[in-house]
C-alpha cells in the first residue's frame, strides 16, 4: 500500500501542532517589510506579523515560493519507497504558487506520483483540505479516494468573511479607492467569499458589523440547513471578534465540532487585521 504524504502552503493558515500532528509539509511564502524578508509561520508568526503591520508605515508586500521549494521536498518525499504526494495550494487566481507548484512536478521524473491541486480557496479553505486528506492518508485512503474526498469537500464548503477594513483589499487592489473610502464613511460591510474561480467576491453589502454577522447566518442556514457542520472561524489579530462570532454561529446551527485559527501573515496582508471568516461544511 502506498505511503500518501500531504503537502500545502502556508496560506493553509493550519496550526502548526496540527501539521505535526497529521504529517503535512508545508511550504512558506514570504512577507517583505521593506528589505526585512520573513517565512510565512516559519520566521515570523502572526501575533508577531501584526504587530509589525501595525508599527509599519507602509504595507508589506508577499512573495509566492519558487519552484525549487517545491522541487526539494517533492524529491525528499517521492524519494521514499512507495510514497505519493497530493500538494494542495492557494487559487491560482490569488497566487502563482500553484504554477510554482506545477513547474516543479514537470522538473521531475514525469512518472513521480505527485498530484498538484488548485483549491480555488485560501487560509483554512486551504486548511481544511489538507488536514482531511491528512486523515483519510492515515486512514490507509488510495490516492484516488484522496482526490475524490477533496473534490466533494471543495464542492459542499462555504466560506464568508468580513475584513475589519476596506483600507487592504483597496491596496491590494480588491476594491477601487473610492469605493473603499464610500464604505468607510457609511460602514458599509462587504460579506466576502470565495468564488468558484477561485476569485475574492462579494456576497451582499450590509451596514454595520452585527447586520453583518447576521447576514453570514442566513446564508449559511440557506445552504446548509439544519444539518451538522464541522466549523472553523480564523481571525486577523481579533480573538475577541472571533469569540463572539462563534457564539452566534453555535446558537444557530447544529455543529459537531468548532475550531480556531489565525489568518496569517500573507493572507493577513491581504485581508487585513480585525477580518474574521467562518468555513463551514457539513459532516460527511
Amino acid at each position: 500500500m502506498a505511503n500518501i504524504r500531504i503537502v500545502t502552503d502556508s496560506t493553509s493558515d493550519i496550526p502548526e501542532a496540527v501539521r505535526k500532528q497529521y504529517g503535512i509539509e508545508m511550504v512558506p511564502l514570504k512577507v517583505h517589510f521593506g528589505s526585512e524578508t520573513y517565512y510565512d509561520a516559519i520566521t515570523i508568526q502572526p501575533d508577531q506579523f501584526y504587530e509589525k503591520l501595525a508599527a509599519s508605515s507602509s504595507l508589506p508586500t508577499t512573495s509566492q515560493p519558487s519552484p525549487a521549494d517545491f522541487l526539494d521536498l517533492y524529491k525528499r518525499l517521492t524519494d521514499e519507497p512507495d510514497t505519493e504526494v497530493i500538494s494542495i495550494h492557494l487559487s491560482a487566481a490569488l497566487s502563482g504558487t500553484y504554477q510554482s507548484a506545477l513547474l516543479a512536478k514537470s522538473l521531475l521524473d514525469a512518472e513521480k506520483p505527485i498530484a498538484i491541486i488548485d483549491s480555488k480557496s485560501a487560509s483554512y479553505g486551504i486548511g481544511l483540505l489538507a488536514v482531511e486528506a491528512a486523515k483519510a492518508a492515515q486512514a490507509g485512503k488510495s490516492k484516488d479516494d484522496i482526490l475524490e474526498l477533496l473534490a466533494r469537500i471543495r464542492k459542499e464548503m462555504r466560506i464568508y468573511f468580513l475584513v475589519g477594513t476596506l483600507e487592504y483589499l483597496q491596496k491590494g487592489g480588491r476594491i477601487g479607492k473610492a469605493a473603499a473610502l464610500f464604505g468607510s464613511l457609511l460602514n458599509i460591510k462587504p460579506i466576502l467569499t470565495l468564488d468558484d474561480d477561485g476569485e475574492v467576491s462579494s456576497v451582499d453589502k450590509v451596514r454595520g458589523h452585527k447586520k453583518a454577522v447576521a447576514r453570514i447566518v442566513e446564508l449559511l442556514k440557506a445552504d446548509f440547513g439544519d444539518r451538522l457542520l464541522n466549523m472553523t472561524v480564523a481571525h486577523a489579530s481579533s480573538p475577541d471578534v472571533a469569540a463572539e462570532f462563534s457564539e452566534v454561529l453555535k446558537a444557530n446551527f447544529n455543529i459537531a465540532e468548532m475550531t480556531f485559527t489565525d489568518v496569517g501573515p500573507v493572507i493577513g496582508t491581504h485581508a487585513g487585521p480585525g477580518t474574521v471568516a467562518a468555513f463551514a461544511r457539513p459532516v460527511l
